[in-house]
C-alpha cells in the first residue's frame, strides 16, 4: 500500500465524496490492488470467508459478492466449495480484473445504496468485505441486501468501527421487524496490520428470517 490510511490510494478513496469519484479511483488502482492489499496484510476477505463457512452449508448458492473489487473473496469461495458466485461492484476496472480470474458466474456493475435488479430472496448468501466503511456505503446499503437474501440465508459483512453506532441501529430495526437475526459479531480487529493508523472494523453475520 502506498502510504497509510490517510494517504495514497486508500486515503484518496476514503476522502471521495461521490460514487463516481470512488469508482474512478478504484479503476485507476485495479491493476496493483491485489499486490498492495496483500502487502498490507488485508484481513477482511479471510474473516468473511471463515464466517460464511461457519454459517452457510458448503455448496449453497447462488451467492453474491457485494463490493467484489478484484475478486479476492470470490477466488477463495470457489476453493472451499461455493461454486456459484456472482460479483457486484461499482468499478469497471476492478470488475475487469475480477473477470480475468474466471471465478464468477456473472459480473454486475452496480452501486450499493440504491435499488438492485435482483428478485426478493434470490441469493442464498451475501458477502460484503470492506464495503461498509469510510467514503463507501452507509447503513442504507444493507436494505437491498436484506431484501435479496432468501429466508434461511446469511449476510456476512464487515463494518468500520466509526460507522458502527449508526449501522447497529439500522440492524436493530431489521431485528425488531423480524427480518434478520444477528448470528455472530466479531471483536474489533485491524483490517490491515501493515498500515499505520488503520481504524478497526468488526465482522457481522445476519441470518435472514
Amino acid at each position: 500500500m502506498a502510504g497509510n490510511e490517510h494517504g495514497g490510494a486508500l486515503g484518496a478513496v476514503y476522502a471521495a465524496k461521490r460514487p463516481e469519484e470512488v469508482a474512478a479511483l478504484y479503476d485507476g488502482w485495479a491493476d496493483s490492488y491485489d499486490r498492495e492489499m496483500a502487502q498490507a496484510g488485508y484481513r477482511h476477505p479471510a474473516i468473511c470467508l471463515a464466517l460464511l463457512a461457519r454459517h452457510l452449508p458448503r455448496g449453497a448458492g447462488p451467492l453474491l459478492d457485494a463490493g467484489a473489487g478484484t475478486g479476492l473473496v470470490g477466488e477463495w469461495l470457489g476453493i472451499v466449495g461455493y461454486r456459484h458466485v456472482e460479483a457486484l461492484d461499482l468499478s469497471e476496472g476492478m470488475l475487469a480484473v475480477a473477470a480475468r480470474k474466471n471465478v464468477y458466474a456473472a459480473l454486475h456493475r452496480l452501486a450499493l445504496g440504491g435499488p438492485l435488479p435482483f428478485a426478493d430472496g434470490h441469493f442464498a448468501g451475501i458477502v460484503s468485505a470492506g464495503v461498509f466503511t469510510t467514503g463507501h456505503v452507509g447503513p442504507e446499503g444493507l436494505d437491498e441486501l436484506v431484501r435479496i437474501c432468501r429466508p434461511g440465508g446469511v449476510i456476512v459483512l464487515t463494518v468500520k468501527d466509526t460507522l458502527w453506532d449508526g449501522f447497529s441501529t439500522h440492524v436493530a430495526g431489521f431485528v425488531a421487524a423480524g427480518k434478520v437475526a444477528v448470528a455472530e459479531e466479531t471483536e474489533s480487529y485491524v483490517s490491515m496490520p501493515g498500515e499505520e493508523g488503520t481504524i478497526p472494523s468488526r465482522g457481522l453475520v445476519l441470518k435472514r428470517i
